[in-house]
């Protein structure tokens, strides 16, 4: 498998010969407003140019994987980008009506048995912060890659550290996580994505597993630096299990 961190949470997963996009974002720095009541509101999003061309990273893309449908993880750029006959996952089915209504041909609803072109995509739960930002925070997923020809694979979407994601972490017994760690917020209401003791919660439940951390520094509510998490686990002492990718940035990992 090969994983490429784009920018934000836009990564491209290469899996047991299929090449999934996940929440792809993909304006051009400074194309939308800034989220408001949150650090940074006078910059637009996102940060950061892309890495490479759009035409780079839908090229030869077999399936899309939308774990919600916020402005930073599906974005009007990528609907106007993408195929519309293109093969397209979301979450649930008021979120996979709103993308055929933008007129994708192809779209499923991701389960707990979800089978493309044989691989397993097994959909896991998220919480999009703790406590009362939930009721505007709205729902989430993220995805179980699954293959025999593959380590296993969990994409933990925009969540934070709670007992859902040590089940899966049980239950699915995944070798690579992916985790949203920008540690992102509001003003008020705290993290809605994981933090640096979030990301050390995860290390804790598969300290065999290697934690490549995204969504970092690209959108303006954004509040962990990559150079804070490396210090962090740094001092922690897990730098080789702990990835934090620069942008365009790619690991492989064989079974």
């Amino acid at each position: 498998m090969n994983i490429q961190q784009i920018r934000n949470a836009t990564i491209v997963v290469e899996y047991a010969g299929k090449k999934f996009l996940i929440d792809p974002m993909l304006a051009e720095k400074g194309s939308y407003p800034p989220f408001p009541n949150s650090s940074r509101h006078d910059q637009n999003n996102p940060l950061v140019s892309l890495p490479t061309s759009i035409d780079n990273i839908i090229q030869n893309i077999d399936a899309v994987i939308v774990t919600h449908l916020h402005l930073d993880h599906w974005d009007d750029v990528a609907k106007e980008a993408l195929p519309k006959e293109i093969k397209v996952f979301a979450q649930n089915e008021e979120d996979a009506t709103e993308i055929r209504n933008t007129g994708f041909q192809n779209v499923e609803v991701l389960q707990q048995d979800t089978v493309f072109e044989g691989i397993q995509l097994v959909k896991t739960k998220g919480e999009h912060g703790r406590g009362e930002i939930l009721k505007h925070a709205g729902l989430v997923c993220g995805v179980v890659f699954r293959h025999p020809s593959e380590k296993i694979l969990y994409v933990a979407g925009d969540t934070v550290w709670y007992e859902a994601v040590q089940e899966v972490i049980d239950s699915q017994k995944p070798e690579i996580i992916v985790v949203n760690a920008g540690d992102n917020q509001f003003f008020q209401g705290g993290s809605l994505v994981m933090g640096k003791n979030d990301v050390y919660e995860v290390y804790k439940a598969a300290p065999d597993g290697k934690i490549i951390c995204v969504h970092m520094e690209a959108v303006n509510h954004w509040g962990l630096t990559r150079e804070e998490l490396k210090s962090f686990i740094t001092q922690k002492g897990i730098t080789s299990n702990v990835l934090v990718p620069e942008d365009g940035e790619s690991y492989t990992f064989n079974k």
